[in-house]
């Protein structure tokens, strides 16, 4: 842990592979650190006997722990930012895009908020997991170019609001990585609310894949404060009122989730705000990856309305709808991300998530 002042502008000398630079302007950081979160233990059966080699009887295993960087600035807010990431990600997602300008980790701390940004269970940095897992080099670039509304390979959405130099094409792609055991929305969640018991009350940002296990979060602690919730794909209703499974030309059918009503009405309690990107069709089509999105966002305007219906406040904001065009489903890290960070912070704001 660092207890000193710190010129944050200084890490900035080392990012030098895009064609801008990160930070924008020097932060005072007052504290500083990383620590490992929730997780569970497994122990072999037998006896541990140390004075034979190779014995694995009796031996433990840590694992399915969160890995979480945290960086507070002088004079922060009285909620932090929590941020998780989506599928095939870590918190790397978070921070300096792969042009080189600043990610949503430092439009946050430049200004004022406390951000943490977590690695789940059994991903990145937080690797160790308690269950194997195969990992293959299976080449899929493309269809993750694809699914993320990028384009369809080789060529970009004409109002793509992404960088088109090769350099951050490459840059993006590798920052790619694989599950190191089996995806589980309740592992990822049980470790998210421990690393809520330690960053304190504070305001959940989930992208992707991510949505799944912050809606189980914000049901396993009171100290989510609020939800921004970043091209969601899965969605939790009460027990009886899932609503039926859209077709779709997506390998990816959107399903609800149903839960108990106890905890459904747990996520009536605070603001949720949901962002979708460009590129997402009204209609259906066989173009698998906007199709995927599309009945994903029809998906999320369906939970809404439930949970508004039971006293809760979600919005739903399709971007191109208020103006906003050309963002991908990493809308965060788009050339247009400053004014996705104001709407956001505005949104918070609004919610008096911003003391």
């Amino acid at each position: 842990m660092v207890k000193k002042s710190i010129l944050a502008a200084l890490l900035a000398m080392s990012m030098t592979v895009g064609l801008a630079s990160a930070m924008s302007k020097p932060v005072t950081i007052e504290d500083q650190g990383s620590f490992l979160a929730g997780g569970t233990v497994v122990t072999a059966p037998g006896e541990y006997d140390g004075i034979k080699p190779r014995n694995l009887d009796g031996e433990t295993l840590h694992g399915d722990h969160a890995y979480v960087f945290y960086q507070k600035p002088v004079k922060a807010h009285k909620y932090g930012l929590v941020f998780l990431h989506g599928a095939g990600q870590s918190a790397k997602t978070w921070e300096t895009t792969p042009d080189g300008r600043d990610g949503f980790q430092n439009i946050f701390l430049e200004r004022g908020y406390s951000t943490y940004l977590v690695d789940q269970p059994r991903r990145g940095r937080a690797g160790r997991s308690t269950v194997p897992e195969k990992i293959s080099a299976t080449p899929d670039d493309q269809l993750w170019y694809n699914t993320f509304r990028i384009g369809q390979w080789p060529d970009y959405y004409e109002n793509a609001q992404v960088p088109r130099d090769k350099r951050s094409l490459d840059q993006f792609f590798r920052q790619m990585t694989p599950n190191t055991g089996a995806y589980n929305d309740e592992v990822i969640a049980d470790a998210m609310a421990v690393v809520f018991e330690k960053s304190g009350n504070g305001v959940l940002v989930t992208h992707s894949q991510g949505g799944g296990p912050g809606w189980y979060t914000a049901i396993k602690t009171d100290k989510v404060r609020g939800i921004v919730a970043m091209d969601p794909g899965a969605f939790l209703f009460p027990e009886g009122e899932v609503p039926e499974v859209e077709v779709t030309s997506s390998p990816f059918p959107a399903k609800g989730t149903a839960i108990p009503m106890e905890d459904f009405m747990k996520l009536t309690k605070i603001p949720i705000v949901v962002y979708y990107g460009d590129n997402i069709p009204s209609e259906p089509t066989d173009n698998w990856g906007q199709d995927n999105w599309r009945v994903r966002l029809n998906l999320a305007r369906k939970w809404a309305a439930v949970i508004n219906r039971y006293g809760g406040d979600a919005t739903i904001v399709h971007l191109p709808e208020i103006g906003v065009h050309g963002n991908t489903h990493f809308l965060f890290a788009d050339l247009n991300n400053v004014q996705i960070a104001n709407l956001m912070e505005k949104w918070m704001k609004d919610k008096s998530l911003t003391k």
